[in-house]
């Protein structure tokens, strides 16, 4: 397959394009900078200029592929109002790139968050969130999985708070950078709330798997850790970086705070039965003694 992809050089779209190659793929990458472009080509992909807010662009590349894999997210996380519109950016993506794939029968993959369910790990099966911080998120998936009925074989990968490689990434990522600002591997609440999470390298094979065979309308979970204590999270921290670990207020952590302090794991029990999928890398705690000091 020739695949449009966008996001192709973060943590998860790297991985992703890597996968995609080394399976007797072809991809086609949105990159936004020459150093993005440099990179991707360096890894083998072909490039189309552009950002996740070109809207033609995006026609362009999906018209061009046999397939799309959508990753691109906005990178400011510092107000409520950039997660908002990094939110209607991608909302605005989908729904073009999805236009384009109208009755073609054709496969997207997008990306959303495994959802929050009380007292137990989420399914594959339970919805997306529609309201609060990141409802927007799944608005716009849903709609996306609605095309199903209109000749798109469009699914989604959910993927739980941290998406880690190297120590670096995802939930524990911004945790691990908090901690350098304020010399605090802090968390809030008391800590036993937990973020599943999974290594990058499995999450980019689910992704390939999504694409080459997952039915029209589906949802998948990739999740390798059901669910890490975030207390336990913040002691590998702070034994890696040399910091107290501590509880801290949930303004610590920006807008981030209200969902930082959700318990929230999540089970991908179907996705590995009925995808064949199963994580070999290094789990979130196995991977964060790779964080340097």
């Amino acid at each position: 397959m020739h695949v449009f992809v966008t996001g192709g050089t973060g943590t998860i779209g790297s991985a992703v394009v890597a996968e995609l190659l080394g399976n007797g793929h072809t991809v086609l990458a949105l990159a936004r900078s020459d150093g993005s472009a440099q990179t991707l080509e360096n890894a083998g992909a072909k490039v189309l200029r552009g950002e996740i807010a070109d809207l033609d662009v995006l026609r362009s590349g999906a018209a061009q592929c046999d397939g799309v894999i959508s990753l691109a997210f906005g990178r400011d996380y510092s107000s409520p109002d950039a997660l908002t519109q990094a939110i209607a950016e991608e909302s605005a993506a989908l729904t073009v790139l999805g236009q384009e794939l109208i009755g073609s029968d054709r496969p997207i993959v997008t990306v959303s968050g495994t959802p929050w369910v009380p007292g137990r790990a989420s399914t594959e099966a339970d919805p997306l969130p529609t309201d609060g911080p990141v409802g927007g998120r799944g608005r716009s998936v849903n709609a996306l999985l609605d095309l199903a009925s209109r000749g798109v074989r469009s699914t989604a990968v959910r993927m739980p708070r941290t998406v880690h490689n190297e120590g670096k990434g995802g939930f524990a990522g911004l945790l691990a950078d908090t901690a350098r600002r304020t010399g605090v591997a802090g968390y809030p609440g008391d800590g036993t709330q937990r973020w599943p999470a999974v290594h990058a390298l499995d999450a980019a094979v689910l992704f390939r798997l999504a694409l080459e065979s997952a039915p029209a309308g589906t949802a998948w979970h990739a999740v390798a850790d059901e669910g890490d204590a975030v207390r336990d999270i913040a002691t590998v921290v702070g034994r890696r970086l040399g910091l107290p670990v501590e509880a801290v207020s949930e303004e610590t952590f920006g807008p981030f705070g209200p969902i930082f302090a959700m318990d929230q794991s999540a089970s991908s029990t179907h996705t590995r039965n009925a995808l064949r999928w199963q994580p070999t890398h290094p789990s979130l705690l196995e991977d964060l003694e790779n964080i340097q000091p």
